[in-house]
């Protein structure tokens, strides 16, 4: 399976002075403001946004496009890539909340939290998640490029 650890943007600044950020990804996914930092701080709430639209239509979250020249790397954290992966697991396989909650051996309301894209899951927790469908989170770290 891919990593979902950075999604490519485009950072535009316009004539009028508004900075824009948007996802090739993600048609609907982008975030302005009158400072470049204004611009990121709504980036991740957007991004989540627009992962948590496809859930709700029954889609995979797409994976991540390799960047294109111009564009830059908007960083997920950790533990969000490694719900995107079960997540999209679970809608692949069919598999419903309540099934993981039952195979984890937690309340309906535990599980419903777990899959939630803008609540923060503890690594282990999400670790279990994986391995009640079969699967096995790997780590690996690497230098970083530049």
């Amino acid at each position: 399976m891919k990593a979902f650890s950075a999604y490519p943007a485009f950072f535009q600044l316009s004539r009028d002075g508004v900075y824009s950020v948007r996802f090739r990804d993600f048609e609907n996914a982008g975030s302005e403001g009158r400072s470049l930092e204004e611009a990121l701080h709504g980036v991740h709430a957007a991004l989540i946004g627009a992962m948590k639209a496809c859930v709700a239509r029954g889609e995979l979250i797409p994976e991540p496009s390799e960047p294109q020249p111009g564009e830059e790397l908007v960083r997920l954290a950790p533990s969000l890539g490694v719900k995107i992966l079960l997540v999209n697991d679970m809608i692949r396989t069919g598999i419903r909340p309540s099934e993981l909650a039952r195979r984890m051996g937690i309340l309906p309301q535990e599980a419903s939290r777990l899959l939630n894209l803008g609540h923060a899951s503890k690594i282990d927790t999400l670790a279990r998640a994986l391995e009640a469908l079969d699967l096995q989170l790997v780590c690996s770290v690497q230098l970083r490029e530049g």
